[in-house]
C-alpha cells in the first residue's frame, strides 16, 4: 500500500513560480514511478508529468514543458512539481500518482493516488 499526499498548492499571479510536493509512505519509494496530474473543474484529469523510480527519465505533457519541472528525492520521499511562468489556464487540482515500474501518460495505469492540492492563477 501507498500513502501520497500533496501540499504547496495555493494562489499566484500569471507568470509567477509555485511548487507543489507530494510526500509519499508505505513501500520504497524508489520501486515506483510518479507523476502529476491536474483537473480542472468540468474537464478530465489531465497529464501533467512523470518521473521513473531513480528519476533518470522524464516525460512532460506539450502544455507544460520548458515551465515545469518534475523532480524527486528518494531519500526524503518526496516528489516535487516547479511550476513557472503559470498561466490562468493551469489553475486545476493538481494530483499526484505511483505506479510500480514504468510510468504511463494515462491516469488509468495508476493505482494510488493522492488527495489533491489546489493551484489557483489568476490573470
Amino acid at each position: 500500500q501507498v500513502q501520497l499526499v500533496e501540499s504547496g498548492g495555493g494562489l499566484v499571479q500569471a507568470g509567477g513560480s509555485l511548487r507543489v510536493s507530494c510526500a509519499a509512505s508505505g513501500r520504497p519509494f524508489y520501486s515506483y514511478s510518479m507523476a502529476w496530474f491536474r483537473q480542472a473543474p468540468g474537464k478530465e484529469r489531465d497529464f501533467v508529468a512523470a518521473i521513473s523510480g531513480s528519476g533518470g527519465s522524464t516525460s512532460y505533457a506539450d502544455s507544460v514543458k520548458a515551465r515545469f519541472t518534475i523532480s524527486r528525492d528518494n531519500a526524503k520521499n518526496t516528489l516535487y512539481l516547479q511550476m513557472n511562468s503559470l498561466k490562468p489556464e493551469d489553475t486545476a487540482v493538481y494530483y499526484c500518482a505511483a505506479i510500480f515500474g514504468g510510468y504511463y501518460s494515462q491516469a488509468r495505469y495508476y493505482r494510488y493516488w493522492g488527495q489533491g492540492t489546489q493551484v489557483t492563477v489568476s490573470s
